[in-house]
């Protein structure tokens, strides 16, 4: 595996250190990815589980649109995997689901997210609100956050990758 992760500095201000350490989540998330075949990143390796590798990403996607988009900046964002009828689409894959679409969809969302974040101070609160709960938050809020969120799937995505590979690492 070739991704580079960098932890923050622990010296580093407030700002810096949240951004960090959810770049480094995030990286985490797409080693775990790395070097394996689109048949592999589809495969719910956990039973009976439909978590796959990614599902994991895809999810990650909506997750990252949620808040960034949404909620952060009040972007009308609609779902890209999921719908009403599905509300857990985007773990629902078929052969024809790829890791380059899965993958630059997830990017894509990351860029937007990193743009949206740097509009705001970490204590601002968000122009949009939560869909199920009115809630508005913080930047600190959703950064703190996103982190938990990623360190949870990573957790899967550990898991999963061992049983796929038998590849393991922190």
């Amino acid at each position: 595996m070739t991704t580079e992760r960098r932890e923050p500095a622990n010296d580093a201000d407030e700002r810096t250190m949240l951004e960090g350490w959810l770049e480094y989540h995030r990286q985490t998330l797409a080693w775990k990815c790395e070097g394996l075949t689109d048949a592999q990143l589809r495969t719910a390796a956990v039973a009976p589980s439909a978590l796959s590798l990614m599902g994991l990403v895809r999810h990650m996607a909506e997750v990252e649109r949620s808040w960034y988009r949404r909620v952060l900046a009040a972007e009308d964002a609609a779902p890209i995997y999921f719908s009403d009828e599905d509300p857990d689409g985007e773990f629902h894959l078929t052969e024809a689901d790829t890791w380059q679409e899965a993958h630059a969809t997830w990017q894509a969302e990351i860029e937007v997210a990193r743009r949206n974040a740097a509009g705001f101070r970490l204590d601002e609160p968000t122009r949009g609100k939560h869909r199920r709960t009115g809630e508005r938050f913080t930047l600190r809020w959703i950064h703190t956050h996103m982190i938990e969120e990623y360190a949870r799937h990573n957790g899967h995505a550990d898991l999963i990758r061992e049983c796929l590979d038998g590849a393991t690492g922190d």
